[in-house]
């Protein structure tokens, strides 16, 4: 029996609206994609390419060495990029394609094999994601951080959404955030779900919350979910990208401060 594959793909858009370029942002003088390759190469996966729409990501992606597709402009979503780049790869039903989002520079290699882990404890499971606890109640009502509500055995994703869920009636506003995840743009599926799912129609609450995972929930299967542990977000608005090069060049201390005059 041939050996199960395991490929990540990583779909970079050029033409985001809330940050256009994206991908190719400075981050700590590595463009944003290149952060995004490198993490994932530290994963355990055999192969990493980059799927895109753009000459200019292919050529920043040649320019590091990295193994990157040109796909076409018109996809609906990552997911349904990252399926053109693996038809493809002449993958077998049963390898496993991983789409890693490409505003993701601090993804933990770890955390993509949790869910590689995840799909492979029971054949049966066709898609899995990754949820991390949410670092403050900020995080919980900001719509470009997106929730996602579990079942009670904690392993399957009931809803995602852009708002604050789930809503309690009789507690305090943020009450809810103990039984919410923060949803990370990672997606783990067998190569032959992949394929059927993007011959999907999109579907009413996908169009309403522009959240492609929705898709695969209302066409009634299921999501499996890893838990892991918190890290700094992806970065989707010009804020986001702030404080991404703040962490990597924090300021200098300031010399007329407190604490440095004491030392002076």
């Amino acid at each position: 029996m041939a050996k199960q594959r395991v490929v990540a793909i990583i779909p970079a858009r050029y033409g985001s609206t809330r940050l256009p370029g994206k991908p190719l942002v400075d981050v700590g003088g590595w463009p944003m994609i290149r952060h995004v390759y490198h993490q994932v190469s530290q994963a355990q996966v055999d192969q990493v390419l980059v799927a895109t729409d753009d000459e200019r990501i292919v050529a920043a992606v040649e320019a590091f060495s990295g193994q990157v597709l040109l796909t076409s402009c018109h996809h609906p979503s990552g997911s349904d990029r990252v399926a053109e780049a693996a038809r493809r790869l002449a993958l077998a039903p049963d390898d496993l394609v991983i789409n890693v989002q490409g505003d993701e520079p601090f993804l933990p290699a770890a955390e993509i094999d949790r869910v590689v882990a995840l799909l492979r404890q029971e054949r049966q499971r066709l898609m899995a994601t990754l949820a991390v606890p949410f670092n403050t109640a900020a995080e919980w009502h900001n719509p470009n951080m997106v929730k996602v509500i579990c079942t009670i055995q904690g392993d399957r994703a009931l809803y995602f959404s852009r708002a604050a869920i789930p809503y309690c009636r009789d507690g305090e506003a943020t009450a809810g955030m103990g039984s919410c995840w923060r949803h990370v743009g990672l997606y783990g599926y067998r190569y032959d779900f992949l394929q059927q799912l993007a011959q999907l129609p999109p579907t009413p609450l996908e169009n309403m919350e522009k959240l492609e995972q929705l898709r695969v929930l209302e066409h009634g299967f299921p999501i499996h979910v890893a838990i892991g542990a918190a890290w700094p977000g992806g970065i989707d608005t010009p804020e986001d990208l702030r404080q991404a090069q703040l962490r990597m060049h924090p300021s200098p201390p300031n010399p007329l401060s407190h604490r440095w005059r004491g030392g002076v």
